[in-house]
């Protein structure tokens, strides 16, 4: 499947104020290699492996596959995961026709918050509320999975 996203900055915590709901996470990266990323996540009561591959140009289309897993499972491939385990709260926002992902940061990446939003697309229109910040769409540095070997308290 092909995943595209945009990504932005958040620039107030406004979002919390309109958020639907809002899950725990923790992830760790099996492989950082940017061709082909394997993240193992525990969200909330779940947990899953997902491969993603390289982004195209843009930073905003590349192919992720996941698959729902055990949460023992998934607690014991944390244990074998790359430095750099991602702790964060995810908050879905409700924008239209669109769902934001708003992820607040904890530990390393502590006062990070980004929004991420699927898009059909990638040339779709969207809403942008006012707590929506800067794009870093394509910025790799955003990634999890780079935020795992350089948190943006290091930045």
């Amino acid at each position: 499947m092909i995943e595209i996203e945009r990504k932005f900055l958040v620039n107030s915590k406004d979002f919390k104020n309109v958020a639907q709901k809002n899950t725990r996470i923790i992830q760790g990266f099996l492989n950082t290699d940017p061709q082909r990323t394997v993240r193992i996540r525990i969200k909330g009561q779940n947990a899953f492996i997902t491969i993603k591959g390289i982004s195209n140009i843009s930073g905003t289309s590349r192919y992720e596959w996941e698959k729902e897993i055990d949460v023992a499972e998934a607690e014991d491939l944390l244990l074998l995961c790359e430095k750099g385990i991602i702790e964060k709260t995810r908050y879905e926002v409700i924008s239209g026709k669109h769902i934001y992902e708003v992820d607040e940061f904890y530990g390393k990446n502590q006062g990070l918050i980004i929004a991420e939003i699927e898009l059909q697309h990638e040339d779709e229109t969207f809403l942008k509320p006012d707590w929506l910040g800067a794009e870093v769409t394509g910025n790799t540095k955003y990634y999890n999975s780079q935020l795992s070997k350089t948190p943006y308290t290091l930045w």
